[in-house]
């Protein structure tokens, strides 16, 4: 991989490749846009299969962030860190130290957060290193779980799709194929099962599948099998890269909206779901969630507010579905325009041409 070649396609302004011999962390914190504010973004501890994997993933995080950051009206960049590793095998308390440690070194340029394979438990530990860090407990001010917040912004995104494609808000008739009952799913699976939706779930943990199938009286599904249910909303909340060329024509629902990161292999397969008359909520509105949860951390945590923060993404999709619909493109590009006007409004301002 050309580095620099890489950073120059989207505009990343930095990456920081950390390591220390004493933990053993091998880490990498990319810094893709602060012209809203210092970049934000969660740390991400995973055993990437090589470190050009690990490169992908911190560069594609990063970029989501700006532009979640930027659609969803917070003044914050986009951020990501990464560590090469098994979470479950290689977290150590003086990894998660040394982590801290290069989080400080950027001096606030980057706030760092839980993510896939960290937990609030573990950033209380970063927090030992730096004081820019965030997805802390309540004991110590934070908001803990984003989980709930997050869901409940999925959840209005989804109903946003679901008035667009069916003309109605009633739950209790729509299927819905939930991939991942992590925090997130699991929270917005007791929410649609609450009002009636059939839901099918799907997750690598058994024992989640399990007790979603006896909580919720949801369908278990063979997890090759998601994208082909005959079901009206597909919701993705685990990995991304979900979608892709070999498997767009797979896909039997009508909606696709969930909270994980980066659903779409590439940003054309926006396009050719549009195509497909498959309404897609761009993950990085409809996921904006989590990140909301976290800033209203920065400025002094309150459940209340956060929550009804996020339900604010229903008006959120609303706009992006009429700007969608009256310049004949994509909820993907009309997400992005909408957001890239944001950036450049601001970085006019600083330049003093507004």
């Amino acid at each position: 991989m050309e580095i620099f070649r890489e950073l120059a396609v989207d505009k990343h302004e930095q990456v920081v490749f950390c390591s220390d011999g004493v933990s053993g962390l091998r880490s990498m914190i990319a810094v893709h846009d602060t012209t809203l504010g210092p970049a934000i973004g969660g740390v991400r501890m995973y055993p990437y299969a090589s470190e050009e994997d690990a490169l992908k993933d911190v560069l594609l995080l990063s970029k989501a962030m700006t532009y979640k950051a930027a659609a969803c009206g917070v003044n914050l960049g986009g951020g990501q860190g990464v560590i090469v590793g098994d979470p479950n095998k290689d977290k150590t308390e003086i990894l998660l130290r040394a982590f801290g440690r290069f989080v400080n070194g950027l001096n606030g340029r980057y706030i760092t957060a839980e993510d896939l394979g960290t937990t609030v438990e573990d950033m209380e530990i970063v927090r030992y290193e730096t004081r820019f860090v965030a997805g802390l407990s309540r004991a110590v001010g934070g908001g803990g779980d984003p989980g709930p917040v997050s869901a409940i912004g999925v959840y209005y995104g989804m109903l946003a799709c679901v008035e667009k494609v069916f003309r109605d808000r009633d739950f209790s008739r729509r299927s819905i194929v939930i991939q991942g009952l992590g925090n997130v799913g699991y929270s917005l699976a007791q929410r649609l099962s609450g009002e009636g939706a059939k839901l099918f779930v799907t997750d690598v943990i058994v024992s989640k599948v399990k007790q979603a199938t006896e909580e919720f009286k949801a369908e278990a599904i063979d997890p090759e099998q998601v994208l082909e249910v005959e079901a009206d909303i597909f919701c993705p909340c685990a990995l991304g890269g979900v979608i892709s060329r070999k498997n767009i024509d797979r896909i039997k629902a009508k909606i696709i909206a969930g909270a994980a990161n980066n659903q779409l292999e590439d940003d054309q397969l926006g396009d050719l779901l549009q195509e497909k008359s498959i309404l897609y909520a761009p993950d990085f509105v409809i996921g904006a969630g989590g990140l909301i949860n976290v800033v209203n951390e920065l400025e002094g945590y309150n459940q209340e507010r956060a929550l009804k923060q996020a339900s604010g993404i229903y008006d959120m999709l609303v706009r992006i579905l009429k700007k969608a619909e009256s310049e004949s493109i994509s909820t993907l590009e009309a997400a992005n325009r909408l957001a890239q006007e944001r950036i450049l409004q601001a970085k006019r301002f600083k330049q003093g041409h507004i």
